[in-house]
Parts: structure tokens; sequence; C-alpha cells
């Protein structure tokens, strides 16, 4: 069967389109990669805020190896997964979606290709605090030095 795909035969999004800053998301999907050196989570974000990037989303990628174990354990903790599994050392896909916080993401170039970096995290309760001029430096492909409260 042949599907009709417009716009299929355009260039699709480039590395430099990558949003950088500051946004309150929410967990849209999330995906236990298996990997033999570097087992990952992928990560599917539905931006709530700046309403300029609704229904947007971010995907990126958070290492479940010895060493990255800190970030994942930052991003649990920020986006108030349950406490209890977070404390039996488990991550339960489901249990991930619909968790909100704060993400800062950058872009990171890797081989020659670019990459959406979950940089940071915070407790949507920390939003409104977030000064608005961090907020409104949302860009696609510039530099992404914008700095997030971390614990």
């Amino acid at each position: 069967m042949k599907r009709h795909l417009p716009g299929l035969h355009s260039e699709g999004p480039r590395g430099d389109q990558v949003l950088q800053g500051i946004f309150l998301v929410q967990v849209d999907r999330a995906y236990y990669r298996w990997h033999p050196q570097k087992p990952f989570f992928v990560l599917s974000f539905a931006i709530l805020e700046p309403q300029d990037f609704l229904n947007r989303k971010i995907s990126g990628r958070l290492y479940a190896t010895t060493k990255a174990l800190w970030p994942m354990n930052w991003f649990l903790r920020d986006f108030d997964y349950d406490r209890d599994l977070l404390g039996r050392d488990e991550v339960d896909e489901k249990a991930l979606v619909g968790l909100t916080g704060v993400l800062r993401t950058s872009r990171k170039i890797f081989a020659g290709r670019t990459y959406v970096d979950l940089a940071g995290f915070a407790p949507c309760s920390e939003w409104e605090f977030i000064s608005k001029d961090a907020r409104d430096g949302v860009v696609a492909g510039g530099p992404g030095d914008i700095q997030l409260h971390a614990d």
C-alpha cells in the first residue's frame, strides 16, 4: 500500500534547530533501551511553557550506567517520581509518563551529529522563580548558557 506523506522529499529538521533553554515540561513518553556498554532511557517531553513552544516536543537520553546514575536520580527527584520506587532502585516507564518539572537543554555535538543534552532539572514549583529573562532565553541553535538551580 502506498502512503502519501506531504513534505517527505524535503530536507528534515537540521541539528542547528535543537531547542536550547529552560522549559516547563511534562514527560510524554519514556522507553528503556538496553545497550551492552551504555543502557539508557529515551525521554520525550511535551513543552508546557513558554507558551510560544506549547505542543512542541523535546527528546533526549538519560544514561543508566553506574557513572551516570546521578543525573537520573536528579531527574527523578526533581520531577517528583514515586519515592517508594526510587527507594527500591526501580524505574517504571509507565510511572514516568505525566511527571512535570523544569528542564534545561543544550546542544551537544558528537562525531559530527547534533544531540539534545538534558543539562539540568528542577521541580515545577521553581518555574515561577526562574527569571523571565531566563525563560524567554530559548533559542534554536545558538549558545545555551542558561544556568538552572541545582540542589
